[in-house]
């Protein structure tokens, strides 16, 4: 009798499979609703363990979320008034650049020239419209105008579930069939995800700090914009704190000349030297447990999956995939490749 062609098991993967597309077609379709709910959720862990303190200083868990809540509106409020003036100064300093992108572009012509490359600069000049950043930097300020609404749905909803948080685990055991090793896998994700995000947010805030007082030690105009830049994509593993140093370089380059804008760029390898390779791995402790490669993918993954905020969480949510894939026979094998091996064999 002739063996089937397709295997049970191999009729299981494709079907498996399968199921994974429709899954990530169903989250992309309705990524406008499930990334709030993600970022809430994450905010909420960030919180909690501060909420936590509190609660061991005698303070009660209501009052604990108010005060917490009440500091983030205040402090919110304050960076996007700053943010705000900031970037309508930035709007009306934008129609500057064009004439003084002539001079470093006059001065690099000839570099250009001797390695055979020709180019006009009165016609590169004509392709620079400094219109387009106008237009950019006047829809950030209406956005940011237009976010105070997001921004409160959002906070309630990290209200609420700072508040659900001590019935969840009796919520979840009822859901479990074994509810001894899921609670474990769930307060093992939990604990890794709070510990990398209070961190990284930790580590995140002085280096945003950093970059801002150096940068108005340089005299850079704008300093507070590219501190609150360079904070914000710190959160991005590998190329966020690549993409941070890019505008400043490139107005200091424009307004200050090449040796201005290689003190930015020393400054900034330095800060990025000191934190990236030395604090960072040594307050992280072990790792991560994730792959270098892993988390280069899981940035480019999430971040087709989820948008912008895909990218900044990309490190966690694939913590939590490759913990919940731990739980499973059939998922252990991708958790393993999911792992960083040289760490665990220390």
């Amino acid at each position: 009798m002739a063996k089937p062609i397709v295997t049970l098991s191999g009729l299981k993967i494709v079907i498996m499979l399968g199921m994974l597309v429709i899954i990530m077609a169903g989250v992309k379709i309705a990524a406008d609703m499930i990334v709030p709910f993600i970022l809430a959720m994450f905010i909420a862990v960030i919180l909690n363990p501060l909420i936590r303190r509190l609660e061991r200083l005698r303070v009660p868990r209501v009052l604990a979320i108010s005060l917490v809540v009440v500091a983030i509106v205040m402090l919110m409020a304050l960076l996007l008034a700053y943010l705000g003036t900031s970037l309508n100064e930035l709007a009306r300093t934008l129609p500057q650049y064009r004439s003084s992108l002539i001079t470093p572009l006059q001065a690099i012509e000839p570099w250009l020239q001797r390695a055979g490359i020709t180019v006009s600069v009165d016609e590169l000049v004509k392709y620079i419209d400094p219109n387009a950043a106008m237009t950019l930097v006047s829809s950030l300020i209406t956005q940011l105008s237009n976010a105070m609404t997001s921004v409160f749905l959002l906070l309630l909803t990290v209200v609420f579930m700072l508040f659900e948080v001590p019935q969840l685990p009796l919520k979840l055991q009822q859901l479990m069939s074994r509810p001894a090793e899921g609670m474990g896998a769930i307060q093992r994700a939990l604990d890794s995800v709070s510990q990398y995000l209070v961190l990284k947010t930790a580590i995140s805030l002085v280096t945003g700090l950093i970059v801002w007082v150096m940068l108005a030690a340089l005299d850079v105009r704008f300093a507070f914009v590219w501190g609150l830049l360079a904070f914000s994509l710190n959160y991005i593993p590998n190329i966020g704190s690549v993409l941070a140093a890019i505008p400043p370089v490139a107005q200091v380059l424009v307004f200050g000349g090449l040796y201005d804008a290689l003190i930015v760029v020393a400054g900034y390898l330095a800060i990025n030297l000191v934190f990236g390779n030395i604090i960072e791995p040594r307050i992280m402790g072990r790792g991560l447990g994730l792959s270098t490669l892993v988390v280069f993918l899981s940035l480019i993954f999430w971040g087709w999956l989820l948008g912008p905020v895909g990218m900044l969480l990309s490190v966690p949510l694939t913590i939590v995939v490759k913990i919940g894939l731990e739980q499973s026979e059939g998922g252990k094998g991708i958790a393993v490749l999911l792992s960083d091996m040289s760490k665990a064999q220390r």
